[in-house]
């Protein structure tokens, strides 16, 4: 059933339910005697009930059934009240939820400090974390499950804007012995000709594998994963190298073996880390304050978790 009922319409309703009076409401309200008959009239018609006896001498007076719909109407107008309070509260206080996604491949890295220094500043926030590939995430703020995320400026969908706070260069992570640590940066051409660990994520994978396509080299892939965890360690036992974005302030793998990390050279573009939110809605003061807290923590000189120099 289609809700042709406004809350203009139920208030004059109480108005002249009060007043026993369309001209005494229509004083009290500040409008015309007739936008208030004909709205009246209208409520009626759409509910299929008669909510006045028409008095000429006396006004009008409530039937039964009017007293009744008076009493919801002055109901809804207060939830409504307290609906437009609510909406004051989100705009002018830091409280309330908020739902935050981390691309995965640095949310190990990135997310603690951040959300920590956060909730320190705003301990009514409710954060709620989530951590996945690129597309995950674009299709959480499209879905309304995510406020924002912090993710790479990697096929951003039409709808999602994108705020970039640091180039994030690529470099490859090796283990101490391996030939290729002695040099200050190594190129794709380098790398050709030894095995490879595969972060295979969705938009990583290409990205990564882009670094070969302008010479024409075929990478040694010797293994593919989506845990950027197990990749290091991988790298650190000898499997080969990774090619990274995000370097860790920490050169021991997860578990606890060391890795080398050198700049790649010739390879494919920075990518930008950043914020990612749906456009067209409205930011709470939530989403505003910690977007601010992302711009104070995360600049191109000082990222938490992370190197770079």
């Amino acid at each position: 059933m289609a809700l042709r009922v406004t809350l203009r319409q139920l208030e004059y309703l109480v108005a002249v339910g009060e007043e026993g009076s369309i001209a005494q409401a229509a004083q009290r309200l500040h409008i015309s005697a007739p936008s208030i008959s004909t709205a009246v009239a209208q409520l009626e018609a759409e509910l299929g009930v008669q909510l006045f006896h028409r008095r000429h001498a006396h006004g009008l007076a409530l039937t039964p059934g009017g007293h009744r719909i008076v009493g919801a109407a002055r109901d809804a107008l207060r939830q409504a009240e307290r609906v437009v309070v609510l909406a004051a509260d989100l705009r002018s206080s830091v409280s309330g939820p908020l739902s935050i996604g981390c691309l995965s491949s640095f949310s190990a890295l990135v997310l603690p400090e951040l959300r920590a220094r956060f909730e320190l500043q705003h301990p009514e926030v409710e954060v709620r974390q989530v951590e996945g590939d690129h597309a995950g995430l674009m299709e959480g703020l499209r879905q309304g499950t995510l406020d924002l995320c912090l993710t790479y400026d990697l096929d951003v969908p039409p709808g999602i804007g994108f705020e970039p706070l640091a180039p994030i260069p690529p470099h490859v992570a090796l283990p101490p012995d391996h030939p290729l640590v002695r040099r200050p940066a190594v190129t794709p051409a380098d790398l050709a000709d030894h095995p490879m660990i595969l972060l295979d994520l969705p938009g990583s994978t290409a990205y990564f594998l882009s670094a070969f396509g302008p010479e024409g080299l075929a990478p040694r892939i010797a293994e593919r994963t989506r845990d950027m965890a197990l990749a290091r360690s991988m790298v650190a036992n000898g499997f080969g190298f990774l090619l990274v974005n995000v370097r860790p302030a920490s050169e021991l793998a997860p578990d606890g073996k060391p890795l080398v990390y050198r700049p790649l050279s010739g390879g494919p573009r920075a990518l930008r880390l950043g914020m990612a939110r749906l456009q067209g809605i409205r930011p709470t003061r939530v989403t505003d304050a910690f977007e601010a807290h992302c711009r104070a923590l995360v600049t191109p000189t000082s990222i938490p978790g992370v190197r770079t120099d």
